[in-house]
């Protein structure tokens, strides 16, 4: 055998130890979460999966899938540990043990509350939690957004939730007087809003309620969560951390993470 010949089946013995080596991971997602974190016509879609797949991509050793589930489901995955990783919690240590640790912020989102038109009648609402008390306030299910103030709140009575799967469904809920305002990211909001009304799906005005905005509540961040209770079973995880962090630090740095936000809401 020539010396390209030993060279070339050198190279492919190295090409295919690569690919074994390989790890296969398997992240979860919001399927409900747009413009963030959603799925359409089966593909999994948004800010956060644009960036995570970028992200995954720059990794060395792992071939990483996403899968969309519903929030509930993929916060049980890290909680009975059969889920690695999921992607975008809050930083809640003390609600939810089962997550640990936190990749490094990926964004910050700033929670807001839209309400309709006659919220406002007499009052400005300027203050959270005490202006609201009395309304029903609607929060997407799994979510635990407001602040201890509000759950606080929640727990005398003051103030009633009120949850839905999503985005669409609060927002319609809201335009039609079910609920008296409606606790999410602000862009998240206008976002899916956006989409109702190109649809004919929401009739601002007419069919459906004014929406005007109101308190900013929280400015929160989204992580990459990961499971607390994985029992040896991801003895991969720190590794994996560690680089999402640095690809996430040097998107962050560059701009390329304000970009990838600039593409979705412009």
């Amino acid at each position: 055998m020539n010396i390209r010949a030993v060279v070339t089946s050198f190279l492919i013995c190295l090409s295919f130890a690569g690919v074994a080596e390989s790890i296969k991971v398997t992240v979860y997602a919001d399927e409900s979460y747009p413009p963030y974190s959603y799925k359409e016509n089966g593909d999994i879609k948004g800010i956060y999966t644009l960036i995570a797949k970028t992200v995954f991509s720059r990794m060395k050793g792992y071939k990483v899938k996403i899968v969309a589930v519903p929030w509930k489901r993929g916060l049980k995955y890290l909680e009975d540990g059969t889920g690695f990783a999921l992607y975008p919690p809050y930083f809640h240590v003390a609600k939810r043990p089962y997550i640990w640790p936190y990749s490094m912020p990926i964004l910050d989102e700033r929670v807001i509350l839209f309400c309709t038109e006659d919220v406002f009648y007499q009052s400005v609402r300027s203050r959270w939690v005490e202006d609201y008390y009395g309304l029903t306030i609607g929060i997407n299910a799994g979510f635990h957004l407001g602040g201890e103030k509000f759950w606080q709140a929640v727990k005398q009575g003051k103030v009633k939730v009120s949850e839905a799967r999503g985005n669409t469904e609060n927002l319609l809920r809201l335009g039609l007087k079910r609920i008296d305002c409606y606790l999410n990211d602000r862009i998240s909001i206008l976002w899916e809003l956006k989409q109702l009304k190109k649809r004919g799906e929401y009739d601002e005005g007419g069919r459906h309620a004014k929406l005007i905005e109101g308190a900013t509540v929280t400015i929160e961040q989204g992580f990459l969560g990961y499971t607390a209770n994985d029992k040896g079973e991801f003895h991969f995880k720190e590794d994996f951390r560690k680089q999402f962090d640095v690809v996430i630090y040097d998107m962050r740095r560059s701009g390329e993470l304000q970009r990838i936000v600039d593409y979705f809401v412009r």
